[in-house]
């Protein structure tokens, strides 16, 4: 059911799926998308009660004045008191740096932790600001195909599949899109990262081109004790190409972390 979770920013769009007495857990999606990325994945985990929420200028939430990682992972965090004060974590992308900062400065919330196609530094601030200057000249159909051969794998760009993920991608918001950027450019967690405590698995796609497989893993080596997973012949959203794989590692993991 999809509600609305009033923040200092305004309208953050929220959605809640499974048994309000099943464990937590809480979606965050990559740069470019909403939450409906998790569809496919989320009907396969019907046991758990799911919260997934949309970014400041993404998907159906108002856009923030100022926003940054810290402030995604307080909405994060405020979406998990909602839910009950403490739940499992699964981000992607932009997600995971959201994950990374949340795990850091809201330890109480979290019981563990996917970091999913990510790293606690993704770019330069150059190539962060290349982007937002085209967005902002020449709007987001400039890029999406660009940004679309890193998401996913050749087969998948070929195939019909493709084209909602475009939309998705060249209708948002391009100032929210860019006020993503902006977040992403300014993080580092890469002092965060060793000293988290909890259960941590990162994933990867063999062929990724937004956060390549060695950097994924270089940011899972940070953490003591966390494992890594490796999903071959996938790109940067293996939730949306190999959704069922996807759920079995994360039902796997979340399985014994509970």
């Amino acid at each position: 059911m999809a509600q609305v979770l009033m923040r200092p920013w305004g309208a953050m769009h929220v959605r809640f799926d499974g048994p309000e007495d099943g464990p937590s857990l809480v979606f965050a999606n990559s740069l470019g998308t909403d939450f409906r990325i998790w569809d496919a994945v989320v009907q396969q985990l019907p046991e758990w009660r799911i919260g997934r929420f949309d970014k400041p200028g993404h998907g159906l939430s108002d856009r923030a004045p100022i926003t940054s990682i810290d402030s995604m992972a307080d909405d994060a965090a405020a979406l998990i008191e909602v839910m009950g004060g403490r739940a499992a974590f699964v981000g992607l992308s932009i997600g995971g740096l959201i994950g990374l900062s949340l795990a850091s400065r809201h330890a109480e919330c979290v019981s563990s932790l996917v970091l999913s196609n990510t790293a606690a530094k993704i770019g330069t601030t150059d190539s962060w600001q290349t982007r937002i200057d085209t967005v902002e000249q020449d709007g987001l159909p400039s890029i999406a195909d660009g940004v679309l051969e890193k998401w996913f794998s050749p087969a998948f760009q070929a195939s019909d599949d493709i084209a909602p993920w475009r939309n998705m991608l060249t209708r948002t918001d391009p100032q929210g899109y860019a006020d993503a950027c902006r977040a992403i450019a300014d993080a580092d967690l890469r002092n965060a990262a060793p000293g988290l405590d909890l259960p941590v698995m990162a994933i990867a796609g063999s062929l990724d081109g937004s956060t390549p497989p060695d950097l994924v893993r270089e940011t899972a080596a940070m953490i003591p004790g966390s494992r890594f997973e490796m999903i071959e012949g996938v790109g940067h959203i293996p939730c949306v190409e190999t959704p069922d794989q996807y759920a079995t590692l994360l039902r796997n993991f979340l399985e014994t972390t509970r």
